[in-house]
């Protein structure tokens, strides 16, 4: 199957290298974990995807999206790819929502700019996108401003404006950081039926191994720049070949490695059903 989105060889400079040689294939309909530390360079990975970089930062090896090279294309050219083929979501979402805009003009905005619809059919598909998202009552939710709503419903809003091209790759950036654990479950829970009913390929950066243990298909471990470990999911929390993903899995509670396993178990069964 060819990927998605191809990262090989990816080397990242900044005075001093923080990315070395880091190769992802991300596949559509699948959700690809990347875990680590805070400095291992999952994120500084992720940002290189769209060319957000830090100034000054030199960069080496391949990132291509269905064959098109991205690594080193100019700014013009990425606009026409950023949201439209490759969208992201932050941790935060009150950093990608503007404070002073309703919700309605953010999402109808991004959908005029990107795919020149006229008014009336922007509006009916940002209705669309946040009943898609869960947003209670999407017709009077257009009308709000983002700090109307809670934490976990502006997250839902931020994966709705990253949705509105119908992108290819989803680059989703610690989106349940800042959530608690009731309302994070609700958003991985929305990024794997997106991932699944979309045919959306999906790259989750975390620091947390729980939150892979839920919906990731595959995991890689980074650590200073580096991936260390890779596997599926069930393969990695019940037999980790690193010392490094084992230190990790220690500090998680004991269910959630018991989770994993559970998961395992039922995706295995899922492939024996398929295979009768």
């Amino acid at each position: 199957m060819t990927a998605a989105l191809s990262i090989r060889d990816l080397t990242i400079d900044i005075g001093r290298p923080l990315v070395r040689g880091v190769s992802l294939e991300l596949e559509a309909g699948r959700i690809h974990g990347l875990a680590g530390e805070s400095g291992s360079g999952k994120t500084l990975t992720s940002l290189a995807v769209l060319g957000l970089l830090p100034r000054g930062a030199r960069t080496g090896g391949s990132i291509s999206l269905a064959g098109e090279e991205l690594l080193g294309m100019r700014r013009r050219e990425l606009n026409r790819i950023r949201g439209r083929r490759i969208a992201m979501v932050f941790q935060d979402p009150s950093a990608s929502l503007h404070p002073q805009l309703p919700v309605g003009r953010q999402l109808t905005d991004h959908l005029r700019v990107h795919l020149s619809l006229k008014k009336d059919a922007a509006r009916a598909r940002a209705i669309e996108l946040l009943e898609i998202v869960q947003v209670p009552n999407p017709a009077e939710a257009l009308k709000r401003y983002p700090h109307q709503f809670s934490g976990g419903q502006r997250q839902r809003i931020a994966i709705a404006c990253a949705l509105a091209c119908d992108p290819d790759v989803l680059l989703a950036d610690e989106p349940t950081t800042a959530l608690d654990v009731t309302v994070q479950a609700g958003i991985l829970r929305l990024l794997r039926d997106l991932a699944t009913e979309r045919n959306l390929a999906v790259l989750l950066v975390t620091h947390d191994l729980g939150v892979m243990s839920a919906i990731a298909d595959e995991v890689a471990v980074m650590k200073n720049g580096e991936i260390v470990e890779r596997a599926d999911r069930a393969t990695l929390f019940l037999d980790p070949q690193h010392e490094y993903t084992r230190t990790l899995l220690a500090a998680l509670p004991g269910s959630k490695i018991d989770e994993a396993d559970a998961a395992g178990e039922a995706d295995a069964a899922t492939e024996e059903a398929a295979d009768e």
